[in-house]
Order: C-alpha cells, then structure tokens, then sequence
C-alpha cells in the first residue's frame, strides 16, 4: 500500500481529508500526541489510542542519544519498542536547532549537538537525520531545518530559509524510495509572507508527501502566528497534507483548521495533565485548587466522555 492524502471535504478553507498508510488510516484533522522517546508520558499506548489518536510524534533528537536510532532498529523499530501499531511521525531535529542554540555548532553541512546527557558530540546532517528516521522505521519522515526563534531579524529569517531549502534537497534525496512512506518539506521563512511564499514554492519544486509549517509557536504569540498561516497556506498544494508544527492549545487548533491546516502536534496537553490541568469546553481546570479536593462532580457535566 502507498503513501496518499485524500481529501475528502471543505468548508471554506477548512478541510477534511484522511492520510492513507500501511499502518493505518490518519483521518484529518488530526492532533498528534507527543512521545519524545518514543512513548507518551504518564500514558500507556492503549490509552494514548483511547484519546482517539491514529498518530504519534517521536523526536529524532533524543531517540538519537537515548537509546539510538541503531539499537532501536536491532530491536525491531520504534513501533515493536513502544508497541505502537499505528502510523508514527518523527521531527527531524530542526527544532533543537533552535531551542538547544547553546549546545549546537551550525555549518552548512549540518549541526553539530552536544548531548545534554553527557556531553558527547552528535553530527546531525540531513542525510543522517533521514537515516536515522528511516532506522526508527517513521512512517512520516521530516527534512532537517533550521528553525529561528522569536523576535528575529528579516535576513535570520532568509538566511535560516536558504538554508532550510537546501537542506530539504539533501534530506529528500536522502530519503529516496520508500513506499508506504512519507517525506515532509517544512516551510519556513520568520513571520515574512514573502519568504514564506518563496520556501513553499521552493520546497514544491523538490516534491513532497506532505508540507509542514514551521518556525511558529515559538514566541510571535497568536496574532502573527494566525497572520503567518493565512499567508503561507494558500502557496500549498491542496492535493498534500499540511502540518502546522508545535501547535496544540485548543483554541490555537480550531483557528488553524479554519486557515487550512490538517495536522498538529504539541506536547502541552500531556504536559498539562501531568501537572494537574484540564481542558473543558468551559475554559480550563487547574484542579490543584483547593476548591477542587472534595469536588466530586466530573469535570464536564453535560459531556458523556471520559476525562483522558
């Protein structure tokens, strides 16, 4: 079976489509949980499935370090190590570009990470993210960019874009032929619509499953992250999938699918539940409160669904 988006409906800009694998159908929109190394925190698998999930998010980065991409492949794949029969995205490690700034060296070639763990040193080319993706055995596989933060200047952002495109080039040609396999091209380009438009039309020249939309949640906050979408989304192929990166508040996800976008991931709501937040139509719960301690009542009374 192949790789193929289908899509299926549209309101507006809005969209409603399924992404067909091997693994499994991803019926879009569709929100992806996050498993750093693999597994969802404080969450068993059949749990994670539950919440209605047909996709999970695993990071490059840190499956790298810890336990290796090598090991992970001698022991079947990241599906067989996590248990996981569905489909499974990984990043590329373009964001630790960014958020481990401190402990990376960028060159053209690629970046050089030093562990967090140990402080060993890791070069991460696009060939060898790819490699290491295709080792964990990704069904969706993302190009290796450069990922600015929040505020930058226009020619961080160019100059980041240039580079992310060439990149893309090498980490497409890296990925090579994979059926029931997907490469994503990520776009980037700050909060510029021009450059936003000019990384989409580059990246569509190399050929992509998917698009994603990176560089944003980084701090720009909502407005110019709502801009950013508005003016990237139209230059997308609207026969492939769009991923929008590290987006994953509710009130973030419901605009971003009114501007066209199909697919999300965040570590947030996990990250919330474990410190004792939830999310109800109503707003949010801190139920740490005192208030909440001898609080019986479920947590939306006209919802008939369980709190997961």
């Amino acid at each position: 079976m192949s790789f193929s988006f289908e899509l299926l409906k549209t309101d507006g800009v809005a969209r409603r489509g399924v992404v067909r694998t091997p693994r499994g159908n991803i019926q879009t929109p569709a929100f992806m949980p996050v498993g750093t190394q693999g597994t969802v925190k404080a969450l068993y698998m059949e749990q994670v499935r539950d919440t209605g999930a047909d996709i999970i998010l695993g990071n490059t980065y840190h499956l790298m370090l810890r336990p290796g991409a090598e090991r992970v492949a001698r022991l079947g794949g990241l599906h067989d190590l996590i248990k996981w029969d569905g489909p499974i995205l990984t990043d590329s490690g373009g964001f630790q570009v960014m958020s481990l700034a401190k402990l990376r060296k960028l060159t053209e070639k690629g970046v050089t990470f030093q562990s967090h763990i140990d402080g060993s040193k890791h070069e991460l080319t696009p060939e060898r993210s790819m490699e290491i993706q295709r080792l964990l055995g990704s069904t969706i596989q993302m190009q290796l960019d450069e990922c600015v933060g929040f505020p930058h200047s226009r020619d961080e952002a160019q100059r980041a874009m240039e580079l992310s495109l060439r990149w893309a080039e090498r980490s497409r040609k890296a990925f090579g032929e994979q059926p029931g396999h997907g490469c994503f091209g990520i776009v980037q380009g700050g909060i510029q619509a021009d450059l936003r438009e000019q990384s989409a039309k580059g990246l569509i020249s190399i050929g992509f499953e998917g698009y994603a939309i990176g560089g944003l949640a980084v701090g720009e906050g909502q407005e110019l992250m709502l801009q950013t979408i508005e003016v990237t989304a139209p230059h997308l192929p609207t026969d492939k999938p769009r991923y929008l990166m590290g987006v994953g508040t509710p009130l973030d996800l419901m605009l971003s699918v009114e501007r066209g976008i199909d697919m999300f991931d965040c570590v947030m709501p996990t990250r919330s539940g474990r410190h004792g937040q939830a999310f109800t139509r109503f707003g949010k719960l801190n139920l740490r409160n005192a208030k909440h301690v001898e609080d019986l009542r479920p947590l939306d009374e006209t919802s008939g669904h369980e709190a997961l």
